[in-house]
């Protein structure tokens, strides 16, 4: 591939930048002869995607109408399905993504999670908005704890790490067979997993969004799992089926449940798992930009995507639509 020329074109960049950030972009477009306009994702609208060439950052799915103009998506979301829906992106648009970026945000949070649960720090939180001088009882560990994780990239390798430093023994689960590797004991696939199901402490599902995946966790998985046994699902919210999650904790068939994705979102306010003790939920802000160390990390792939592309070179987690 040889370099693009971008004369008289422009790209559109929607991340959060820093003054020097933006400054490199500016200069790294303006050198390719191309116009560089900054608009945060929030305030983005259709005329804006219409004039873009190129798109640095993620835009409102719902203005993607298969701009014929747009050469290249790289997303700031390890996530794209939802620009893969039909009439989104016109046939020849090239579409990449942040995949590996949100390893320590996302699986940092799914830890936190876990531990509020399992030392019932939800519990106490709710006493204290009370004013309860309450004992809780007991509380459990991950020491000697077995802990199965869907999805071993970036977010489950994490989430895996976190685990076995406190002394639990983690499987992972992968679509293709794959020897296990630091931090997994053992590696299994996905067809593998209701074999094991029963055997875990702790179901901890990173999983994207697939036709695989939608739908996976349900009545039959939730009963499969250990009685007592605790859900993390820091992936994708379509592969829970909510109503059978609710009633899994309702029946104390599960001990706890820790949510930063829920089908569908937002959770609708009536739903029965907010009215559950042991759900604890986050509205999908594990990743975002809310840990700064991620967010240099995600500019800093997508500058580097950036640059790769105008000087016609493979792209980093590009999609294969």
């Amino acid at each position: 591939m040889s370099r693009v020329y971008l004369s008289g074109k422009n790209v559109l960049v929607t991340l959060p930048l820093n003054d020097v950030e933006k400054q490199a972009f500016a200069e790294l477009i303006e050198g390719a002869g191309a116009t560089a306009t900054f608009i945060r994702e929030p305030n983005v609208q259709e005329h804006d995607i219409n004039a873009a060439t190129l798109i640095v950052g993620n835009v409102p799915a719902s203005l993607l109408h298969a701009p014929q103009g747009l050469l290249w998506l790289q997303t700031s979301s390890a996530g794209y399905d939802h620009y893969l829906k039909d009439g989104m992106l016109a046939e020849g648009t090239r579409l990449s993504s942040a995949a590996g970026t949100y390893g320590q945000a996302v699986s940092e949070h799914m830890f936190a999670q876990l531990l509020c649960l399992m030392k019932k720090l939800h519990l106490y939180r709710d006493n204290q908005a009370k004013a309860l001088w309450c004992d809780e009882g007991t509380v459990r560990t991950l020491a000697g704890a077995n802990v199965l994780v869907l999805g071993a990239g970036s977010i489950g390798s994490g989430f895996a790490r976190l685990c076995v430093a406190m002394g639990a023994h983690v499987t992972g689960a992968r679509r293709t067979v794959v020897d296990a590797c630091d931090p997994f004991e053992r590696m299994i696939t996905m067809e593998q997993i209701f074999d094991v199901l029963g055997e875990m402490d702790v179901v901890a599902s990173a999983l994207p969004s697939t036709p695989e995946t939608r739908g996976l966790a349900g009545e039959r998985f939730f009963a499969t799992m250990r009685k007592g046994s605790y859900f993390v699902n820091g992936g994708r919210g379509d592969l829970v089926d909510s109503d059978a999650l609710a009633e899994a904790l309702r029946e104390g068939h599960l001990a706890g449940a820790a949510l930063d994705v829920t089908n569908p979102e937002p959770l609708p306010a009536k739903h029965a798992l907010w009215a559950e003790p042991n759900a604890l939920i986050t509205p999908h802000i594990s990743g975002f930009w809310h840990l700064p160390e991620q967010t240099a990390c995600t500019v800093a792939l997508c500058r580097d995507n950036l640059e790769a592309f105008i000087a016609g070179e493979p792209l980093t987690n590009e999609v294969n639509r």
